[in-house]
């Protein structure tokens, strides 16, 4: 694919350089390709995805960022489906080549690593070159004023609702209430337990009072975060620093779960998952941790994507809930300048913000 535009932008970005953390330089972006949008970020989310790499990354200065939001500003001559003006947030990147994205499955794409970890576009160009830098992490790198992003992995938004709290539905919010809606389908009155109640937790537990599960047990170590948890939805808390957290689950139920959602990582809240899922019941890995053993015979786990949805169909459908005041995610944000970038990012790691969201100035 050609690039349509020999202009060169000049942009601000947080960059990842080693151990040294995140610094705000001036970076040169290319204009889009024939088919790419250059997206003017309003607002971007932080998600554990990105903290996780700055814990022990030592490859190339990389700009990380997967959760934006803002209005399109250039678009590529192959692109008919958006408009400069139009508000769109950005989701994970796909190929729209390989066999499950011909069949609408793009998170089940066969290059999905490649597209969104890889730091490149698939062509293996990088678009901050110039600056010695790599960008297109999910297929955006969105910690950054401006973006590159393809149809695959834009969803258009309406221009009523303000970008700067959409932005988090491109990845965490998507990802935990696709868990319940699309991964498990959780039906009404199945008991459902959700180890972590960050972001992706809280979603879930939205998205379980949705469809009725019954109960809904929210498991985590921080009490504000519990407390949350039972005004959103959930019918329990059990804090796992106190309480014995199998024990506490069976005397809620009775006997176990039917469902049970892993995000903390933790190789004994999997052990306890492992312990207290009913027979025929499933576990559902967003974080999976080292040593995870087998489950007992006929019960599952899965692995879980971005909740297996479609964010071009899934994210309307949380706008929708939103509107209805039926996923009041707006409680959970909690909003930065850009340049408090690292002090949102500490606030994160220790339980004090549950999604922090990035603001870029106006100008």
């Amino acid at each position: 694919m050609t690039n349509g535009a020999a202009k060169v932008h000049e942009i601000q970005a947080a960059v990842l350089r080693g151990r040294d953390g995140l610094q705000i330089e001036t970076l040169e972006l290319e204009g889009p390709r024939d088919d790419e949008v250059l997206v003017r970020l309003q607002a971007t989310g932080i998600c554990h995805t990105d903290i996780d790499f700055l814990d022990d990354w030592d490859g190339p200065p990389v700009v990380l960022g997967h959760e934006g939001a803002g209005v399109v500003e250039e678009v590529g001559k192959d692109l008919d489906t958006v408009r400069p003006g139009d508000h769109v947030v950005l989701s994970y990147q796909s190929c729209g080549q390989c066999r499950p994205c011909r069949q609408g499955r793009p998170v089940r794409c066969e290059r999905f690593w490649e597209a969104n970890f890889g730091f490149a576009r698939l062509d293996g160009s990088n678009a901050l070159a110039r600056s010695g830098v790599q960008g297109h992490f999910f297929g955006q790198s969105s910690f950054a004023t401006h973006s590159l992003a393809t149809a695959r992995n834009l969803v258009q938004v309406p221009k009523d609702l303000p970008l700067e709290l959409l932005a988090p539905l491109g990845c965490g919010f998507q990802t935990g209430a696709g868990t319940v809606l699309n991964s498990l389908q959780v039906p009404k009155g199945a008991s459902i337990a959700i180890f972590g109640t960050g972001a992706v937790g809280l979603a879930a537990v939205m998205a379980a009072r949705l469809v009725g599960a019954d109960p809904i047990i929210g498991v985590d170590l921080v009490p504000a975060r519990l407390k949350l948890a039972l005004e959103l939805g959930a019918t329990h808390a059990i804090d796992s620093s106190k309480e014995d957290v199998a024990a506490r689950l069976k005397a809620i139920t009775g006997r176990g779960v039917d469902y049970v959602l892993e995000i903390t990582g933790a190789a004994s809240l999997y052990q306890v998952g492992l312990e207290v899922l009913n027979p025929q019941g499933a576990m559902a890995l967003i974080a999976r941790p080292n040593g995870s053993s087998s489950l007992p015979e006929g019960r599952k786990t899965l692995g879980i994507i971005q909740g297996d949805a479609v964010p071009q169909d899934f994210i309307p459908r949380l706008i929708g809930l939103y509107q209805a005041g039926q996923f009041p995610f707006d409680r959970l944000v909690k909003f930065y300048d850009f340049s408090e970038i690292n002090r949102a990012i500490a606030e994160a790691r220790r339980g004090d913000t549950i999604k922090p969201v990035l603001r870029f100035g106006q100008g």
